[in-house]
C-alpha cells in the first residue's frame, strides 16, 4: 500500500487482516455476530460504510486490462480498475468484434427508419452496485455536479411507477390483477423452496416441482411474464429470484415495485458510463474476433500468457505479462440476434439453427475445454427451442394503435410520465404476449408525435390466434396485426400497418442463463487458480444474486477487480430484505391475498399497542379463524407472567 497507508504502518503491520479480505461474503452461510475476529461488515450490510475507498496492496500503473466484451460487464470492470484499483484509464483496453458499445444493452434507430431496442431490463432500488457507479456517473441532461443516479432519482421520486391494466384478455378488457389467487397448498410449496438448500436443486425444473395449480395460478402468469421465466426454466434460478426480491412481491401485481429511466437503456446507462471512460484514456478496438485465450496451467495455477484473437482476417496473438489482467465476458444472451421487419420474418425456423456456434459462445467452450473450472457451456445453449423468444419494437406515428394504447396508460403517454408502467399481458394470446411503453420520447431525439412500444412473447412454438404462424415465422405486420387482434383493433389492421415501423428480434438464447443447472456449470468470477483472469456477465456463479439483470453483471465485474487486485474491500451481498420480519410479514400477507394468515390474529394481540405493532402488514380485517388454541395458550403465559410477577 506504501505512501497511502505509510502513518498507519505500525498497526497494518501488526493485523492478521491486511491481504485476507473475504471480497464477496456470503449471507446465506454466515452467522451475523460481532467479534474481534470479524472487523468486516457483515454480508449484506449495505450503505455509505460500503463507500470506502479500495487501497491497492501494490502499485498497477504499469498493468495492462484487456476486457474482453464492451457490455455493462465490461465496462463496470474497467470503472473499477480505475476507480478502486487506481490503475491508469490509458492502460484498459477493450476487444469487441461489434462497433458499438454496450452489448445486451441496445438502442438505436430513427423515427424514419425505426427504433430497435432487443429487451428491456426491470430495475429496482436495491441495485447496490448498480447504484454505486452511476452515483459517480456525470448526468446526461442535468449540470455537474449531479450523477445518472441523480436524474434517476429526481423522475422517480416524482413520477411513481405503477399499472393499470397489467392483465388483459377477451380482445383487449382489463382482467382483474389484485389478487394471486394461489391455494394454500401452492402457498405452502413457496415457503418449502425457500426453505431448502440451494444444493439440492441441481438441475431440478419448475415443473418438476411446483403443482399444476400453481403454473396455471395468477402469480405464476405475472412472475413469468415479468422476469420471462418458463416452465422447464430453472427452479434453482426461480428459487434464488423469491429471495431477491421477497421485498418487491406486494408489488408484482401493480408494477410498483419498479423504477424506470427516463430513455432507453443505452441512452440511460451505457453512453454516459461509456464517455465517463473514454474521458479516462480507456481505449476500444472494434472489429476484434477473441476466439481463445493461451493459458498456461501447471501446479503453481492458471495464467493467461496471450489472446488469440481475429483482426482483418488475421490471427493476431497478443502478448499478456505476468502483470497484465484479462477480463472475459462468458458467452452473450443476445449473440446470434436474427432480425425482421415489417414484410420479413427473422427466421423461418428454430429447428434449422444450429446451437452454440456464434464466437462468444466459442470463446467459453475453449476455455471449458482447457479445465472444468471453466464450467460448462453446453448446459445452457444446446435447447435453443428452450432458451429463446422473440422482441419486436414498434415506432408508431398516431393512429388507432396509440388511441386504444392510452386506455391501458396511467397518464397520456405523450406527457413524458409513466405510461403502461410496465408489461402489459394478454393472458388469452397463444404466444402469451406482452407489451410495454416506457416513458415517452424513449430516445432523446424522438419526435413529439411517435411512440416507441416494446413486445415480447414466450411461446415460440405456438400458432397464433389471428396469425396461424408461430412469432418468429411471423413478418412484422403480422406480429402487429395479432397484437391488434388482442386487443379489439382486428377491423383496423390495414390503417395501423400504414402507420407503424416494426423491428423484429429472435434471440436464440435470451434465456439460456435460465437454463436447469448443477453446481460447476457456471465458473467462479475468478476460478480456483486463476492468477490474472476473471470472468464476468451472466453466465459465472453468484453467492445469492440471480440472472438477467443488469445489477448481477456490474456485481460480477466488481468482484472480479477486487479478487484480481486483492483489494481491502468488499462486494456486499443482496440486500437483507429475506431476512427482515417485516418484509416476510408482506410477503406471507400478499401471497395469501391479504386475508389473514394463520397465527396472525396472535400476533396483532400480542403486539397491539407497542413499539412493533408497525411491522404487521395492513389486509383484510381479522377473521376468527383456527386461532382459538393459539388464544388459549397465549392466556395461559399470561396467566403464569402475571402469577411469577405477584
Amino acid at each position: 500500500m506504501g505512501k497511502i497507508t505509510e502513518k498507519f504502518d505500525k498497526v497494518l503491520s501488526a493485523s492478521p487482516f491486511p491481504g485476507h479480505v473475504d471480497h464477496a461474503p456470503d449471507a446465506s452461510k454466515e452467522v451475523v455476530r460481532n467479534s474481534k475476529d470479524q472487523p468486516m461488515p457483515f454480508a449484506d450490510l449495505t450503505g455509505n460504510y460500503q463507500r470506502n475507498k479500495g487501497i491497492p496492496p501494490q502499485s498497477f500503473k504499469d498493468s495492462k486490462v484487456y476486457i474482453v466484451g464492451t457490455g455493462i460487464a465490461g465496462l463496470s470492470a474497467a470503472y473499477y480498475f480505475i476507480r478502486d484499483g487506481h490503475i491508469p484509464g490509458k492502460n484498459i483496453i477493450f476487444l469487441d468484434k461489434v462497433a458499438v458499445e454496450g452489448g445486451s444493452l441496445d438502442g438505436s434507430g430513427n423515427a424514419k427508419e425505426g427504433y430497435i431496442v432487443r429487451g428491456g431490463r426491470e430495475m429496482e432500488m436495491t441495485y447496490e452496485n448498480l447504484w454505486d457507479i452511476y452515483q459517480d456517473i456525470p448526468a446526461i441532461e442535468m449540470p455537474k455536479p449531479y450523477s445518472v443516479l441523480d436524474e434517476f432519482r429526481l423522475l422517480n421520486d416524482n413520477d411513481p411507477n405503477y399499472s393499470k391494466a397489467r392483465l388483459i384478455h377477451n380482445n383487449g378488457a382489463v382482467r382483474d390483477f389484485s389478487k394471486f389467487d394461489l391455494d394454500k397448498l401452492d402457498q405452502l410449496a413457496i415457503v418449502k423452496l425457500l426453505l431448502k438448500k440451494k444444493e439440492d436443486l441441481d438441475d431440478l425444473t419448475v415443473e418438476d416441482y411446483f403443482s399444476t395449480s400453481f403454473l396455471e395460478s395468477k402469480f405464476w402468469i405475472l412472475f413469468r411474464t415479468m422476469f420471462a421465466f418458463e416452465n422447464w426454466h430453472s427452479l434453482l434460478e426461480c428459487k434464488l429470484y423469491m429471495h431477491r426480491f421477497l421485498h418487491l412481491i406486494d408489488g408484482f401485481k401493480d408494477l410498483s415495485c419498479l423504477v424506470f429511466p427516463k430513455y432507453n437503456q443505452y441512452d440511460t446507462f451505457v453512453k454516459p458510463l461509456t464517455e465517463h471512460l473514454k474521458s479516462k484514456g480507456v481505449k476500444t478496438q472494434f472489429d476484434t474476433l477473441v476466439k481463445d485465450l493461451d493459458v498456461q496451467i501447471n501446479t503453481d495455477g492458471k495464467l493467461v500468457k496471450g489472446i488469440i484473437t481475429v483482426q482483418n482476417d488475421k490471427e493476431v496473438i497478443i502478448p499478456i505479462s505476468d502483470k497484465d489482467f484479462v477480463i472475459v465476458t462468458t458467452a452473450s444472451m443476445t449473440e446470434d440476434t436474427r432480425y425482421g421487419d415489417n414484410t420479413h420474418a427473422p427466421i423461418k425456423a428454430i429447428e434449422n439453427l444450429k446451437s452454440g456456434e456464434s464466437t462468444g459462445w466459442q470463446l467459453w467452450k475453449n476455455l471449458a475445454a482447457k479445465s472444468t473450472e471453466f464450467g460448462n457451456p453446453e448446459k445452457f445453449c444446446s435447447s435453443i427451442g428452450k432458451s429463446s423468444w422473440e422482441s419486436a419494437t414498434l415506432t408508431c406515428r398516431p393512429s388507432a394503435l396509440t388511441e386504444k394504447i392510452k386506455e391501458y396508460c396511467v397518464n397520456d403517454p405523450y406527457s413524458g410520465k409513466a405510461a403502461t408502467g410496465g408489461i402489459v399481458s394478454i393472458t388469452d394470446s397463444n404466444w402469451l404476449m406482452s407489451f410495454t411503453i416506457n416513458r415517452q420520447p424513449h430516445f432523446p431525439e424522438q419526435p413529439d408525435d411517435v411512440l416507441v412500444i416494446w413486445l415480447y412473447a414466450l411461446y415460440m412454438h405456438k400458432d397464433g390466434n389471428y396469425t396461424k404462424k408461430t412469432m418468429p415465422q411471423s413478418t412484422g405486420n403480422e406480429i402487429l396485426a395479432e397484437l391488434c387482434f388482442h386487443i379489439g383493433l382486428e377491423d383496423q389492421i390495414d390503417s395501423v400497418i400504414k402507420k407503424t415501423i416494426v423491428k423484429t428480434s429472435f434471440m436464440p438464447y435470451i434465456t439460456s442463463m435460465f437454463m436447469p443447472r448443477a453446481a460447476g456449470d457456471r465458473p467462479k468470477i475468478v476460478p480456483n487458480g486463476c492468477k490474472n483472469l476473471g470472468l464476468v456477465g451472466q453466465f459465472v456463479e453468484t453467492n445469492n444474486d440471480v440472472v438477467f439483470t443488469v445489477e448481477t453483471s456490474v456485481r460480477t465485474a466488481r468482484t472480479a477487480v477486487y479478487q484480481l487486485l486483492n483489494l481491502n474491500k468488499q462486494v456486499p451481498d443482496i440486500a437483507a430484505g429475506q431476512y427482515d420480519i417485516r418484509q416476510l410479514l408482506k410477503a406471507a400477507k400478499a401471497l395469501n391475498d391479504y386475508k389473514p394468515f394463520p397465527g396472525e390474529s396472535v400476533l396483532k394481540r400480542v403486539l397491539k399497542n407497542t413499539y412493533f405493532e408497525h411491522i404487521l402488514p395492513e389486509g383484510v380485517e381479522d377473521e376468527e379463524q383456527h386461532d382459538s388454541f393459539l388464544y388459549e395458550q397465549l392466556d395461559k403465559i399470561k396467566g403464569w407472567a402475571k402469577e411469577l410477577t405477584h
